[in-house]
């Protein structure tokens, strides 16, 4: 019984190791990667007329990548479920610089996209390859999942949230708990890495004291309501894009082109690139009091939508806050609140809404928005995860996986 323990306790031991040597190793690869999107970011502020009409050729460039030095990099998350949950396919080291530089393609062209989905891929690859040099029962699974957080931590610098997230993510419905220590470990070195060299974190200090009567509890039912149908909406039309546009136009090279060029045709009409990017435009908007129109939410939810489903890299979470924040933001007079307090809260019920999480959400509001507003977003949390509809971001790759097993 002693030699049994002692080797549970070196199993742990080894993994906490692993997990802060990764956390490190994963932050580095964040901070360069979000530093570089900053400065992509500002570039094509700054010359978007002449960036944009070349998104179509961007697209084709990254298909043209993917197609030939990619093999099974091209499944990108669907990729990190397979080799996470059935264990049977290898996650190549390739995935790293084709995912970075596809992301940084698709924002300097001005396409509607996100980057956790770098960021994770990063960290699952990373996770996956120290895992294959250790050889405990399900070491692959356990340390993926504490690379995934690591990558999550790294981006948003949000550790809890990022340990939750991977777990809630990865596991399809359950919690492998023998991946909380690592995924813990890895998730807190990659956000201090990170931050160390030089990354900022995103944050607001609400400053909120409301009155909590039934009222109000009202009102939160009602936003709760309203934030998780549309973050249902958001995945069930990002499945069904895809797979309309990959049965109508089954070509590649000529889907992405097409579209690369219906969206520079309407990225310049809407605003002139307002909507490309991330969407922090709207999340500073939505915070610092700037403009705010009824249909920004709309406008960032259909772009992201078909930039994605053309098959530009990216990712969901940072446009989800952008639609949640300015979504909210329109919404807050409506109910009689301060605006940038229903900001915050569709800033988090949104994304937990559409990647169908409920910890990491309610993680992401406290760690953002400080730790006094926990009952506020625990409980527009709990509204919005109930009406999603069981709709996910990720429900395809988890229902792919499930069939497998």
């Amino acid at each position: 019984m002693e030699l049994k323990k002692s080797v549970v306790y070196q199993e742990i031991i080894f993994y906490g190791m692993a997990a802060i040597a990764m956390g490190i190793i994963v932050g580095a690869l964040d901070a360069l990667f979000g530093e570089v999107l900053i400065l992509i970011t500002q570039f094509r502020g700054q010359h978007i007329a002449w960036l944009l009409p070349f998104l179509a050729v961007a697209g084709l460039a990254i298909v043209h990548v993917y197609q030939k030095f990619g093999k099974n990099s091209s499944k990108g998350m669907g990729l990190v479920f397979t080799a996470g949950n059935k264990q049977d396919e290898e996650i190549p080291k390739r995935l790293v610089p084709l995912v970075i530089g596809g992301t940084w393609l698709t924002h300097l062209f001005g396409g509607s996209a996100g980057r956790e989905g770098v960021a994770v891929q990063i960290g699952a690859t990373v996770g996956y390859t120290f895992g294959k040099k250790i050889h405990f029962q399900d070491s692959k699974k356990i340390l993926l999942v504490a690379g995934m957080a690591a990558g999550f931590a790294g981006l948003f610098q949000t550790p809890m949230a990022a340990t939750f997230f991977a777990l809630e993510v990865l596991m399809v419905g359950a919690i492998e708990y023998r991946a909380l220590f690592p995924a813990a470990l890895s998730a807190f070195a990659a956000a201090y890495t990170s931050h160390f060299l030089g990354l900022e974190k995103f944050s607001v200090d609400l400053n909120v004291d409301l009155p909590v009567d039934l009222s109000f509890a009202g009102k939160v039912v009602l936003l709760g309501i309203v934030f998780g149908a549309i973050g249902g909406l958001f995945a069930k039309l990002l499945k069904n894009t895809k797979g309309w546009l990959a049965q109508k136009i089954t070509d590649p090279y000529r889907r992405i082109f097409v579209v690369g060029v219906l969206l520079t045709i309407s990225l310049f009409a809407l605003h002139m690139g307002r909507y490309s990017g991330l969407g922090t435009n709207l999340i500073s908007a939505s915070f610092e009091a700037g403009t705010i129109y009824s249909y920004d939410w709309v406008l960032k939810l259909v772009l992201t939508i078909v930039t994605l489903a053309a098959g530009f890299q990216g990712g969901e979470v940072t446009p989800l806050f952008s639609i949640g924040a300015s979504l909210g933001y329109w919404l807050a007079p409506l109910f009689g609140l301060p605006p940038e307090f229903v900001a915050a809260l569709g800033y988090a019920s949104v994304f937990a809404s559409a990647t169908n999480t409920f910890i990491a959400p309610i993680f992401i509001g406290v760690e953002v928005f400080g730790y006094d507003t926990l009952p506020y977003f625990f409980a527009i949390v709990s509204v919005a995860y109930a009406f999603n509809n069981g709709h996910s971001i990720y429900a395809q790759e988890k229902a792919k996986i499930d069939h497998l097993r």
